[in-house]
């Protein structure tokens, strides 16, 4: 499975693309940031971010996107941001049919760390790791990026098997066991 994660920002979007599958090694496909000039109009900045992702699909044709699901900030200007650049990220995976999931800071800290209290230092040496990375990419945006597409392929590929298990059972009339 190929996921492209995104951990939105109006300011700075981190794009991370990694294969794998549970039980099997990841692999680092690409990742990056998009930044957008705080000087520029908002829609102006959103137009990029929306540029980037559909640049980094054709480039990378991910099977599914997982997106930090925005959580809420003491500055609104800050959340703003983020569910606008959020927003984008989903629609322009959307409108390809590509199967978008979103993930909590918490679940994807866990799932790459085994706490959901983990800070950045710990998911950037977790991604690293796992990854078999030189260094922990840079900014932690990247890293970021990176750690929601691994939660994606252990988690989200799990619930993926599970909800066709549930569709074939649902058709058939049988329970799933």
């Amino acid at each position: 499975m190929r996921v492209l994660g995104i951990d939105p920002g109006l300011t700075r979007c981190g794009l991370g693309v990694v294969d794998g599958s549970v039980g099997r090694p990841l692999h680092l496909v690409g990742v990056g940031v998009v930044r957008t000039d705080p000087g520029q109009p908002t829609a102006l900045r959103l137009c990029e971010v929306e540029r980037s992702v559909d640049a980094w699909i054709d480039e990378h044709r991910p099977d599914a996107v997982a997106v930090e699901r925005v959580f809420s900030q003491h500055n609104v200007r800050t959340v703003m941001g983020t569910a606008q650049a959020s927003g984008i990220a989903m629609v322009v995976a959307a409108r390809r049919g590509i199967p978008v999931a979103l993930h909590t800071p918490s679940e994807v800290k866990a799932a790459v760390s085994g706490s959901g209290r983990a800070d950045k230092a710990q998911v950037g040496a977790m991604v690293t790791r796992l990854l078999r990375l030189d260094a922990a990419p840079r900014p932690a945006d990247a890293a970021d990026a990176l750690a929601l597409a691994i939660c994606h392929i252990w988690r989200g590929g799990a619930q993926s098997r599970i909800d066709a298990a549930v569709s074939r059972a649902a058709a058939t009339g049988r329970s799933p066991r």
